[in-house]
């Protein structure tokens, strides 16, 4: 497959096969790849071409601990300001890649091959980097563009079903945030032919990413538009804060369908875009009743880091392709969530 997608922000992003591009893509000199133990396992011949140091996998990894002992690892291997820093695995390694390679000496290049459905039509792209506090997602980050970010399709096959399930709910999320043919696309497939089509998913990877660089493109350091990335990720945070044993997705998928159902409440979604939403995330296998209840919830919305003085900004669904960002209070979502 050749690479069909090229969106200059600071970095470009590729689809195509990791091992054909990343030859162009990598500058002359010392390439240091970070990646964990399921990617050497699996990829073993394209990690094995460089230098690297593996992390252990799981949210719980992705901390200021582990990016230590990076700091650590990088000091004894020699690591100096010409190293470039390549990512090789999801969006844990991507955004520990990302996050040391932008504080290690004030900073060094780094390059992404992103090897989960979650990673390359989210995680993986628009310059976003941070590790978790105490379980709180994200809390400490950067903001630092890759020179590049490889999506490799083919990579997937080897993701199990929840994992790349995962994935399918940010690819929902962009075609809600601002692609109704997407969303209409995502309608007309099943979980099954996703997996093993990979023309398909080569489209849809590339639908979803052009939905998030055009967004970033024109807010990068989210002051404004760019929030609407976060749809159903307050929510979402939360449930993952509260709830360990739902992964990413999952919680994002429960996180859409109930701000979606509160902006239908609220007189912003029509009724019928809201069981569309919620109908296409059931079809590919999400559970959206939420599992903990809505007062826990609000406890842990409270400290996201999104969150000031109580206050929210909250996206919610206008329709399928549409989103808008309100204020509001903690109170003032609990009660439309209620």
């Amino acid at each position: 497959m050749d690479s069909d997608l090229k969106v200059k922000l600071e970095s470009e992003i590729y689809i195509g096969r990791a091992g054909e591009l990343l030859p162009g893509l990598l500058p002359s000199g010392r390439v240091v790849a970070l990646s964990d133990a399921n990617i050497d396992r699996r990829y073993r011949k394209l990690l094995g071409g460089y230098e690297h140091v593996l992390i252990g996998t799981g949210e719980t990894v992705k901390t200021l601990h582990t990016a230590g002992t990076i700091y650590r690892r990088f000091i004894e291997m020699g690591v100096d300001r010409e190293t470039f820093v390549l990512g090789i695995g999801g969006g844990i390694v991507t955004d520990m890649a990302g996050f040391v390679a932008a504080t290690y000496m004030r900073g060094l290049r780094c390059g992404f091959v992103s090897t989960t459905l979650l990673g390359q039509v989210d995680a993986s792209v628009g310059g976003k980097n941070g590790v978790n506090v105490d379980g709180y997602k994200n809390m400490v980050g950067t903001f630092s563009q890759p020179q590049f970010v490889v999506c490799d399709v083919s990579m997937l096959a080897t993701l199990p079903d929840r994992e790349f399930r995962a994935g399918l709910a940010e690819a929902v999320k962009a075609g809600v945030v601002g692609d109704p043919e997407l969303f209409a696309l995502l309608e007309q497939v099943s979980f099954e032919r996703l997996r093993t089509d990979e023309d398909l998913l080569e489209e849809v990877v590339a639908a979803a990413i052009r939905v998030k660089t055009a967004i970033v493109a024109r807010d990068e350091r989210e002051s404004g538009e760019r929030r609407k990335l976060n749809l159903g990720h307050t929510l979402g945070h939360a449930i993952e804060k509260c709830s360990p044993l739902m992964n990413h997705g999952e919680a994002v998928a429960v996180g859409m369908a109930m701000i979606s159902r509160a902006a239908v409440r609220l007189g912003l979604l029509p009724s019928q875009d809201a069981e569309r939403i919620a109908t296409l995330l059931e079809r590919f296998g999400f559970a959206l009743a939420p599992p903990v209840e809505l007062r826990k919830l609000m406890k842990a919305v409270l400290r996201d880091k999104k969150a000031a003085d109580g206050v929210l900004r909250v996206v919610l669904p206008v329709a399928v392709g549409n989103c808008v960002v309100r204020t509001m209070t903690v109170e003032e979502l609990a009660a439309a969530l209620r």
